[in-house]
């Protein structure tokens, strides 16, 4: 298929800045895939396409504080640092983008507070840069008291200590700290729904993606075969894999909240009706005329044009009905990308 395939047009006001509350009261769309059929709902109206002994699963991934705002030693140019991953704990060397990146060179020093410094030690990308920092303590905690939540490049205002919140799902796991971007999908979800899904005799399970910053980066190339995807790092555990087998086995629907749940699951397939547990790492790119061979409905959100999450959903489904989805989305103004509404392809 084509890049041009999956444009359309999406006013700017549509796109969410701040989250619906209480979470589970956004909207949500239906797409039937064997009526047609297209039904506005509100989010808590998932339990409706849930039933006894399915399986759902959710991306426990935390969101940390990735975005820091320093300044560069004697000129004391105002430098953001963008923290995408670890590559060293032993040295505290990290993966990072920086703004503005013409002003930041190899053994260059970036001081944000007087206990913390960090020094370029080499370049990856024309933003991209390897750095080394210098923090007597446990950098983690700081970097969350200090750091500011990494809210998408399209949402153009500075974020506040309710984003920390807010850009966080209820079930985010403190020990699977990574993710640069939260998986949206689930944001939706209040403890109180989960519980209601589980007394639904639905079970619950969680597998761990790290979302990085290439979640937000559109695809540039018409082919869409010539497109690479960044690696991002998951973990699925024994557990997590044979419940989601188990059910699979007995015929029940596996429902992914998520794109990022998708693709583990998607590059875990073992046979054509089955997942292998462990961890690494994936940069697999789904897309038509692909099809999910595990996932039987996926709830996710309203995604950017010509975004690889956008053509995820239509591998579930026909490219020209999750267009249509869209069209009716945009005219029945419904909220678009992180902060947005919700589909759910059953």
């Amino acid at each position: 298929m084509k890049l041009s395939q999956f444009k359309y047009p999406i006013p700017k006001n549509l796109i969410a800045k701040v989250p619906k509350t209480p979470r589970d009261q956004c909207k949500l769309m239906v797409l039937d895939k064997e009526t047609g059929e297209l039904e506005t709902k509100k989010f808590k109206d998932v339990l409706d396409y849930m039933n006894e002994g399915d399986v759902l699963v959710l991306n426990d991934s935390k969101v940390f504080n990735a975005r820091l705002y320093g300044t560069k030693e004697k000129t004391k140019a105002k430098i953001e640092v963008f923290l995408l991953r670890q590559l060293s704990t032993e040295e505290n060397i990290w993966d990072v983008v920086v703004d503005p990146a013409r002003k930041v060179r190899i053994g260059n020093r970036i001081f944000f507070t007087k206990n913390l410094f960090c020094e370029v030690i080499d370049n990856t990308t024309s933003r991209g840069r390897i750095v080394r920092f210098n923090y007597q303590g446990d950098f983690s905690k700081y970097i969350e008291k200090l750091g500011k939540t990494p809210l998408p490049p399209y949402i153009k205002r500075e974020s506040t200590e309710k984003d920390k919140e807010d850009y966080q799902t209820v079930y985010a796991d403190a020990d699977h700290v990574g993710s640069v971007a939260a998986p949206t999908a689930g944001l939706h979800f209040t403890k109180e729904l989960l519980k209601k899904v589980e007394a639904k005799g639905v079970k619950i399970v969680y597998l761990t993606l790290h979302i990085g910053l290439g979640t937000f980066r559109l695809v540039e190339v018409e082919d869409l075969s010539k497109h690479r995807m960044d690696s991002e790092y998951y973990e699925m555990t024994k557990e997590s894999a044979d419940i989601i087998n188990a059910s699979i086995a007995k015929r029940k629907k596996v429902i992914a909240v998520g794109t990022s749940v998708a693709r583990v699951l998607e590059t875990n397939v073992i046979t054509s009706r089955q997942v292998r547990w462990g961890k690494g790492w994936t940069d697999r790119f789904i897309h038509p005329p692909q099809k999910l061979r595990i996932v039987d409905r996926l709830i996710t959100n309203f995604h950017m044009p010509q975004s690889t999450l956008l053509m995820l959903a239509c591998a579930m489904s026909e490219r020209d009905f999750i267009m249509k989805a869209y069209k009716k989305a945009v005219k029945e103004k419904y909220r678009f990308y992180s902060y947005g509404d919700a589909m759910m392809i059953v």
